[in-house]
């Protein structure tokens, strides 16, 4: 451990003295810059042929390692001097020549077998390159180092070198990112910095899929993958344009949703071979970017819109294919939706006759329309998928809950947009009944299963007397005191008739559960021993 120690801590010194050799003695107008950069080369060359030397001794193993990490990331401080300081080559020559000084120094370590070589040869390097420049190029120097490691990880289990490689550009993308969203740089470096986000986040998902082909078990590989997204993700915020942040954004949640939906189709599968924790770090980074461009593309009215669209795909994949991680992104598109589409038309405009007026319209219309087919595709997965939330009642109540408010607002809605003097009033008045047939309905279906699925039943004869008490609590409380005239006769009128059907179908079904009767009014057969005497005057 104290071999180890003092070899690191002589790595860092050295290195750091590398870098005031290139930058710091450049500043202060020591020497010129040729000598500079060839006492950098020279000493790089010293020291990597002192590590070879060193490494091939009895117990010069540790030493090796740090002089031949030494060696290889000065080499690459120089070339980073030569492209970014004095601009001798040119920086497209210079990342080459920087991806040659990187590859042998990975090279080295994968024939020493040594994952503390490569690692220590990536870090030294990425650490201190920004010590030598701070331009957008750094990013470039950072990227290669992040590829240069992709093959190594076909042969060689070393999850250590999948943060180091990552970590660095990841960082640095971040900063530079971070930067663009928050102040106002040239349109010219943040399109070099969305190239460097493009860069990091392709190089991570291809090296990401590269590994887990050969490993399906190498959750590392995965977990630097998420971090590789995360500039990507970053990236629209720098554009004030909104055509141009909606672009990035879809573009992004396209490749990263078809990564995921790789997995969920057997034969193709098969070729790539995606792992489930790899397709659900793609699937939640694609949702996150598929959310920013629904929020970028759409204003507040027509948000729910775009937010429950989404929701009603995860959530028909997620029923087809039964798959928990595409459920629970699609219930989260959906509270996400009818939250958008509660701030729109929350209750207070849904009372107000002014307000509904002035806030709903064909936006929140269709809003609501999808609401409902959200909830009813909701119920249908929850069904198909395994658990105790298939068996359970809460789902089903707030299922009822959100679909009573989405009944309500679309047929306000669909007043306020036809233009009629009373539309306000119809629609309450439409949506009071369609709360009773509902709650009807369910009874009836209740009733009907009673015999054959008891607990089915008994969760439809327990939403149907919720969704009743919520009708006629709206018709006493809400509908007395607003409707007026015709509509609220017709109001009362309807809602009375059905539950005169409701009450006299319950009635008879548990009559006739009693009597032996079905609940659909046939007779059951029932088996009753009697005692009566025979011949011989026993009981028989």
């Amino acid at each position: 451990m104290i071999s180890r120690l003092l070899a690191l801590a002589g790595v860092a010194v050295t290195l750091i003295g590398v870098a005031m050799l290139l930058v710091l003695a450049a500043q202060a107008g020591f020497f010129g810059p040729v000598p500079r950069v060839i006492a950098g080369a020279a000493l790089s060359a010293v020291l990597l042929a002192a590590g070879v030397r060193v490494f091939q001794r009895t117990g010069g193993r540790v030493g090796g390692i740090a002089l031949a990490a030494t060696g290889i990331a000065g080499a690459y401080l120089d070339v980073v001097a030569v492209t970014a300081i004095y601009h001798w080559l040119h920086p497209v020559l210079g990342l080459a020549v920087a991806f040659g000084v990187a590859t042998a120094g990975v090279g080295l370590a994968m024939r020493w077998r040594t994952q503390p070589l490569a690692v220590l040869v990536v870090l030294a390097a990425a650490a201190l390159s920004p010590v030598v420049t701070t331009r957008v190029v750094l990013l470039a120097f950072l990227i290669v180092l992040q590829l240069v490691c992709v093959p190594v990880q076909l042969t060689r289990n070393w999850p250590y070198l999948h943060v180091a490689r990552t970590l660095p550009a990841v960082l640095a993308t971040f900063g530079f990112v971070a930067g663009a969203v928050l102040g106002t740089p040239a349109a010219g470096v943040r399109t070099w910095v969305l190239v460097a986000a493009v860069a990091v986040a392709l190089v991570g998902i291809t090296g990401t899929i590269v590994v887990v082909r050969h490993r399906p078990a190498d959750l590392t590989a995965s977990l630097t993958m998420a971090a590789a997204l995360v500039p990507m993700l970053l990236a629209p915020g720098m554009y004030s344009e909104r055509h141009i942040a909606v672009s990035v954004a879809s573009i992004a949640a396209a490749v990263l949703l078809l990564v995921a939906a790789v997995s969920m189709a057997p034969k193709v599968n098969e070729l790539v071979r995606i792992p489930g924790h790899t397709a659900l770090v793609a699937a939640v980074a694609g949702s996150i970017a598929a959310l920013e461009a629904c929020v970028g593309v759409t204003e507040t009215r027509t948000l729910p819109t775009a937010l429950l669209l989404v929701a009603l795909v995860f959530l028909g994949v997620a029923g087809q294919r039964t798959s928990r991680p595409a459920a629970g992104l699609g219930a989260a598109f959906a509270v996400l939706g009818g939250l958008a589409l509660l701030s729109v038309a929350s209750p207070e405009v849904l009372a107000s006759p002014n307000l509904s007026e002035a806030n709903l319209g064909v936006a929140t219309l269709l809003g609501a329309t999808l609401a409902l087919a959200v909830i009813a595709v909701a119920m249908w997965c929850a069904r198909r998928l395994p658990g105790p939330a298939a068996g359970s009642a809460w789902p089903w109540i707030a299922a009822s809950v959100a679909g009573l408010y989405a009944v309500t607002t679309t047929t306000v809605s669909l007043g306020v947009v036809t233009g009629t003097p009373n539309g306000f009033l119809l629609g309450h008045s439409a949506a009071t009944i369609l709360w009773m047939a509902a709650a009807t309905s369910a009874l009836l279906f209740g009733l009907r299963t009673l015999a054959d699925a008891p607990a089915v039943a008994k969760l439809a004869l327990g939403s149907g007397l919720l969704v009743t008490a919520a009708a006629l609590a709206k018709l006493f409380l809400f509908d007395l005191a607003t409707l007026d005239g015709l509509v609220r006769v017709v109001a009362f009128l309807v809602v009375g008739i059905l539950l005169l059907l409701a009450g006299t179908r319950y009635a008879r079904a548990f009559a006739d559960a009693g009597t032996g009767n079905a609940p659909d009014g046939t007779a059951t057969t029932v088996t009753k021993r009697t005692e009566e005497p025979d011949d011989s005057g026993r009981a028989s």
